[in-house]
């Protein structure tokens, strides 16, 4: 039997080091940046839920809390997201728009978070990262398109929002929750240290966030929807929306209206703009 440190371990802290703290720090926070405080903590249950309680108590916008493992981390429609220690990057960032961005573009951060996470990563990982509306994050592995990651975007209080992002860095197809996931190192990732992937996607997001707060949360002025809907793998599809109250809808998904809403042509040639559900993208069509 190995020990936890031991190199001839499968999985050892010699292929999955812990982040450099220093180093991260040393390189995000700077006077006027987006960036005020940095921390890792070895575990946690959620990211979101931990800097949701800072948040209450007066955090400035622009912390950042990582944890090298994650134990009850939430998707969307509260599924469960759990990964081996130090395998990903499980994060979460504390925003406060304020006044500058309307209440009803708020809806816009997890998109705007899927498009910056994907132009980080394709710098720094050399990974095409595609996204599924609302907030998955697709790569390719053996010319399938597998979640690799996912956003959750909440509410923390008046004037917060909370983003999560946990992306799959270093699992290999025998540590998956489900056998249709990815991972980086599975779609064929140039580099797996994850203190670079995350310098540059929270480099990537400081951008996009602040160019989208500076149009005052509108899209297009931003160039936000555009590149959204450069990057979306839905569009162009047809999906099933599986919509509250056990209702569903089947179209083409043509595209992402100004308020962040997929837009989706049925047979009978009318539009529907879906708001909240969950997409499912068919296949064989």
């Amino acid at each position: 039997m190995t020990e936890p440190n031991d190199p001839s371990s499968r999985w050892s802290d010699l292929e999955r080091p812990p982040l450099n703290v220093r180093a991260l720090r040393h390189g995000l926070i700077r006077p006027g940046g987006l960036w005020t405080s940095l921390d890792v903590v070895t575990a946690t249950g959620s990211t979101n839920s931990d800097l949701a309680a800072r948040a209450a108590a007066g955090v400035a916008e622009g912390a950042v809390l990582v944890a090298e493992e994650q134990t009850a981390g939430r998707g969307r429609l509260d599924r469960r997201w759990s990964a081996p220690a130090r395998s990903g990057l499980f994060f979460s960032v504390l925003l406060r728009p304020g006044a500058d961005v309307p209440v009803h573009r708020l809806g816009w951060l997890p998109l705007l978070t899927g498009v910056a996470v994907a132009t980080g990563l394709a710098r720094a990982a050399g990974v095409d990262t595609s996204l599924k509306w609302p907030n998955d994050l697709l790569v390719t592995v053996d010319g399938e398109e597998r979640k690799a990651g996912g956003i959750l975007a909440e509410r923390a209080g008046d004037d917060a929002v909370v983003v999560g992002i946990g992306l799959n860095v270093s699992l290999r197809t025998p540590e998956l929750p489900v056998p249709t996931a990815g991972s980086l190192v599975l779609a064929d990732a140039v580099s797996l240290d994850r203190d670079t992937l995350l310098r540059a996607v929270l480099r990537s997001l400081e951008r996009w966030y602040g160019e989208w707060r500076a149009a005052g949360g509108d899209p297009g002025a931003s160039g936000l929807q555009e590149a959204y809907a450069a990057g979306c793998a839905t569009l162009g599809r047809v999906v099933r929306a599986e919509l509250p109250g056990d209702r569903e809808l089947v179209g083409e998904a043509v595209a992402i209206d100004g308020d962040g809403r997929l837009v989706l042509r049925t047979p009978d040639g009318e539009g529907h703009a879906v708001g909240a559900g969950d997409i499912v993208h068919v296949r064989g069509v």
